[in-house]
């Protein structure tokens, strides 16, 4: 659920014994041990250039060596759409801005690669937990290098807290242990310091999962709402009529989130067909959550 795909089964340490002992040149298939658990690293039998990645035999992210700007995750196809929206690739290219991006939560940087296509001046930091997992796929994926990417390894919340006011122009948070982020980053309190460290145009995004119960979902919406001005969400319409479990993203700024002609018929046509929330509807459906 946390990540968009099925998990899989499998004898996880009968396979970590046919592991190699680092990554060569590249990406090599196997399990490798890391700071939290273990990592898998599997081809995409639909795509010569794509690697699966699963922490702790759950799929994590997605990575097309051939095409950094691809996302196989609808959920990371949503995020895409909300930012490219509010940040038309353009338009910044043209006022020579260099978007300032933070991702709470690296995997295997799938949304720092493709932003790294689409912004191809833009200065990242990815907050990664684990330290071994973030050398491994510096190792395996050829990421950009300081200053156009940076992985700092910490607790996101340690870290956002650290940051300077009004130093990012969006902020990310795709965060999990399992299959439900950690409480203590849904909090008032985690999302201040995210709306304090974005500047006045600046966009949140978060990656919720959720059960068809959607109280995840109308909790993280009353939060983000009680902290911004403006808020959506982009979610399958089975997932909002609360039929499976699933991802629900949901998006918070102090200026208004742009859902224009171009952005709804993007979302209506990935593989996934995706559903836009304005902000007086997310507000409807979490009038009866209260943010903690």
């Amino acid at each position: 659920m946390a990540k968009g795909r099925n998990k899989r089964g499998g004898n996880l340490a009968t396979a970590t014994a046919n592991t190699p002992a680092a990554p060569q040149d590249g990406p090599v298939e196997g399990i490798y041990p890391i700071d939290t658990g273990t990592a898998e690293l599997e081809r995409d039998h639909y795509s010569p250039t794509g690697w699966l990645l699963r922490i702790n035999d759950v799929p994590s992210s997605h990575v097309d060596l051939a095409a950094p700007g691809h996302l196989d995750f609808e959920y990371m196809r949503w995020i895409a759409a909300l930012i490219r929206s509010r940040f038309n690739p353009g338009q910044i290219e043209a006022n020579g801005h260099k978007l300032r991006a933070l991702h709470l939560g690296g995997g295997a940087c799938s949304m720092a690669r493709w932003a790294s296509v689409t912004y191809p001046n833009a200065r990242q930091v990815v907050v990664e937990l684990d330290g071994k997992l973030a050398a491994l796929v510096r190792a395996w994926f050829d990421l950009p290098r300081a200053p156009l990417l940076r992985i700092r390894v910490g607790e996101a919340g340690a870290v956002l807290a650290t940051l300077t006011d009004a130093t990012r122009d969006l902020v990310i948070r795709d965060v999990f242990a399992g299959d439900q982020t950690p409480r203590d980053l849904t909090t008032l309190a985690f999302t201040a310091h995210a709306a304090r460290v974005l500047d006045e145009t600046g966009l949140y995004i978060v990656n919720c999962g959720d059960t068809p119960a959607l109280e995840n979902a109308r909790r993280e919406a009353a939060t983000i709402g009680a902290v911004f001005k403006h808020v959506a969400i982009v979610a399958d319409p089975t997932m909002l009529k609360g039929r499976r479990h699933g991802n629900v993203i949901i998006a918070g700024s102090n200026a208004p989130i742009p859902a224009g002609p171009e952005f709804i018929r993007e979302l209506l046509g990935g593989g996934v067909p995706a559903q836009h929330w304005d902000d007086a509807t997310v507000r409807a459906f979490a009038r009866h959550s209260t943010a903690v």
